[in-house]
């Protein structure tokens, strides 16, 4: 449910960043060739029984031309616990707040938000999620301008438990989670993020180096390591079974995200052994041409 007294709060400086018609919805730029390829790469290894079970989702989105998106998705709509991954949504609430000029922008910030991404430090994600306030951050993820958690989508990326020991201060309505996402929301957030519609240029510039050098090889990551001249934005999560990686990849001229979300306990690996099929689905692939 919309947290509307704190939506308040938001209502000016959000609807002034006026959504790009340019820019397409990516549930309305499905491409069948990436779809049925990526299918074929999933299958191929070994991982379509886990789809079908509803253990594995997978989003991959060519945003080479930023206005011509295509996607392929399996599963994109499903929601799960996604573990470290939702710390970019508290990234997200800092720089809408840092634009809106209710947060400063100091070396302090800049340090706990750089820990947070790149290393999933909980205490450093913990002082950063104080600062944007929790329901803050709830009102920022629902709101129209930005609808990363939508009820219609099947959820998306939420925040309510700080990464500590203490309970949930407010789970999602759908599912009861605590720290959750959908492929295809996250997916999304990249999206946004490389097309300026999160923040301004500026600031997403800042957001994009927080977001690079990953401090934790493993997963997409590891999976990509001997791919020569790729350039990695990520943020990946783990909890028990539950293994997550996202990342807005700039390969040879191309530019793609990726986003996996598992529930087994060899989903990370998974995640590894997918990595460098899903980039060779894109260097592969021919970019149609657009009037």
């Amino acid at each position: 449910m919309l947290i509307l007294r704190y939506l308040a709060l938001f209502i000016l400086p959000i609807t002034l960043a006026v959504a790009d018609s340019s820019y397409p919805s990516l549930w309305e730029s499905k491409d069948p060739d990436l779809q049925a390829r990526l299918e074929a790469s999933v299958y191929k290894n070994g991982l379509l029984p886990f789809v079908d079970k509803e253990l594995l989702s997978l989003v991959i989105v060519d945003i080479t031309d930023v206005h011509h998106p295509r996607v392929a998705e399996l599963g994109g709509d499903r929601m799960i616990y996604a573990a470290s991954l939702p710390k970019i949504a508290i990234l997200l609430g800092a720089f809408v707040q840092i634009e809106n000029k209710q947060l400063e922008l100091n070396e302090e910030l800049l340090d706990d938000m750089t820990d947070m991404i790149r290393y999933s430090s909980n205490s450093a994600a913990t002082r950063v999620l104080e600062r944007v306030g929790r329901e803050n951050l709830l009102a920022i993820l629902q709101s129209s301008r930005f609808q990363l958690y939508d009820t219609e989508h099947g959820g998306g990326l939420w925040v309510g438990k700080d990464y500590a020991k203490k309970g949930a201060y407010r789970r999602e309505p759908i599912k009861n989670l605590s720290h959750s996402a959908t492929a295809m929301q996250v997916a999304r957030f990249y999206y946004l993020l490389e097309t300026n519609r999160l923040v301004g240029e500026e600031l997403t510039n800042t957001m994009k180096e927080i977001l690079s050098k990953p401090g934790i090889s493993h997963k997409f990551v590891r999976g990509l390591q001997s791919v020569p001249n790729v350039e990695i934005y990520r943020k990946s999560g783990s909890w028990r079974e539950f293994h997550a990686d996202s990342a807005l990849i700039e390969s040879n001229g191309h530019k793609f995200i990726i986003i996996g979300l598992a529930k087994h306990p060899q989903g990370g690996q998974w995640l590894v052994d997918i990595a460098e099929p899903l980039h060779d689905l894109i260097m592969d692939s021919e970019t149609p041409e657009t009037d």
